[in-house]
């Protein structure tokens, strides 16, 4: 080092310290993407492939984050909780002689428990991306069931879609009305 001047050594020092920011920034970037990746799951590739990069589906994913984390989302008292239940197990006897009109009942009954939960009665594809950031497993299920039960009546679903649909709904309903954990719980797990 000692036939290196002192602006040499300077700049040597500015370009490791360069090389060392732009290191960090790479793997702090790379956590962010995986720990989205790995909550978000599906949900984060369909972000990727609506907003056509990585960065702004990113900066989207977040967003929807911090949207939610602005609403009172609640758990269903023991009263609203049962009458929820009920109103399921009314719109499930209804399947064998009225499937179409049970899985639309069953869409509609799900987002009616969004409602009482806290989330904001919105156009669908808002309540799902806002649905995603507590439960993004099941969001592929929710979208597939609400486009089957959104269906026009000239293209209805075969039986074999409406008997999916209502499974799915089902699960899903199950979901959402069981007792949540906290979400730092959930998520840190």
């Amino acid at each position: 080092f000692s036939h290196f001047t002192q602006t040499q050594l300077v700049v040597v020092a500015f370009a490791i310290l360069f090389v060392v920011v732009i290191v960090v920034a790479t793997y702090l970037e790379k956590r962010k993407t995986k720990a989205l990746r790995n909550r978000f799951g599906s949900e984060y590739n369909r972000a990727v492939l609506k907003h056509g990069s990585r960065q702004k589906a990113e900066e989207k994913l977040a967003g929807r984050e911090t949207r939610v984390d602005a609403f009172k989302i609640h758990e269903l008292g023991a009263i609203e909780r049962q009458r929820f239940v009920a109103a399921w197990q009314t719109v499930q006897s209804r399947f064998v002689d009225f499937p179409k009109a049970a899985v639309t009942e069953a869409d509609e009954l799900i987002a009616a428990l969004l409602v009482a939960r806290g989330y904001p009665r919105d156009t669908f594809e808002q309540s799902a991306a806002d649905l995603s950031v507590a439960h993004p497993r099941m969001m592929e299920s929710y979208r597939a069931t609400h486009a089957i039960a959104a269906r026009p009546s000239g293209s209805e679903a075969n039986t074999e879609e409406l008997r999916f649909a209502m499974i799915q709904s089902r699960a899903i309903f199950d979901e959402l009305i069981e007792t949540q954990k906290p979400i730092e719980t959930r998520t840190a797990a």
